[in-house]
């Protein structure tokens, strides 16, 4: 009898699999089998609060929106880098929902809990590796992007100083080419942690809330240090201009 001869192929993931794959990770939960049962259960409890507490205060914010022209001529072309400060998270989060913005988040107990919530309103998250840490996850944010999803810094945080501009969406829109889109949401009335670093910001249910989003901020891809400072001190002012407008209107209002 003649031998049967058969050519076993092994097969490597091509590199569209590959991104395909890690843009699947970004807006699936995150398995939990390395924490304890009572941290599980603490971080499933913590996602489903935030979840619901976002999406019950958000249905009754009236939203009053201003430059939204520069969404919309950004998206018709580019994938946005949305840029934001911290204690706006939580209308922030509400009003961008559904659009698969990727996020960074911390491999620890509240950055899976955050993680969770985020992907109930139809974001990603960026973790990165947890030997790389933030580093990881702007490598992963770079993917990402490169695959099509628009992404989003807290460019205050994640812990501070409050209002200060650091640099990870400029070394991101230098990476690439995508534009810088600054935006703020100033509610009307709101509840501020006091206790928090950056005043973290609640907004009453039923009040008034003003969108302001700015035209972009574009970063030339052999940006040299001296010209990202400079794009980074830009972006600083464009976003202290949206706070400042934002405090005017708050201050007008009855």
């Amino acid at each position: 009898m003649e031998n049967d001869k058969r050519t076993i192929v092994s097969h490597s993931p091509t590199h569209s699999e590959q991104s395909g794959a890690n843009t699947a990770r970004a807006y699936s939960f995150a398995d939990l089998s390395s924490y304890s049962f009572t941290d599980r259960f603490l971080i499933r409890a913590a996602d489903l609060a935030f979840f619901i507490l976002i999406k019950l205060i958000g249905r009754t914010i009236k939203f009053e929106i201003e430059g939204w022209e520069n969404w919309e001529a950004t998206s018709r072309e580019k994938i946005p880098i949305y840029t934001f400060w911290h204690n706006r998270v939580f209308l922030s989060t509400y009003f961008w929902r559904r659009r698969r913005i990727v996020v960074m988040t911390s491999r620890s107990f509240d950055g899976e809990y955050i993680a969770r919530f985020i992907q109930r309103f139809g974001y990603g998250a960026a973790r990165g590796s947890s030997t790389r840490g933030a580093t990881g996850a702007v490598v992963e944010m770079v993917r990402l992007m490169r695959a099509g999803c628009p992404t989003a810094f807290t460019i205050d945080g994640p812990k501070g100083p409050v209002y200060a501009a650091k640099m990870g969406a400029v070394l991101l829109a230098k990476k690439t080419g995508h534009p810088i889109l600054p935006f703020s949401i100033t509610a009307g009335k709101f509840w501020e942690a006091k206790k928090s670093w950056d005043g973290f910001q609640v907004p009453k249910p039923f009040s008034r809330a003003l969108v302001g989003i700015a035209p972009v901020i574009f970063v030339p891809p052999d940006a040299n240090e001296d010209e990202l400072k400079a794009k980074r001190d830009e972006l600083q002012k464009v976003l202290d201009d949206l706070t400042h407008r934002g405090e005017a209107w708050r201050a007008a209002r009855p």
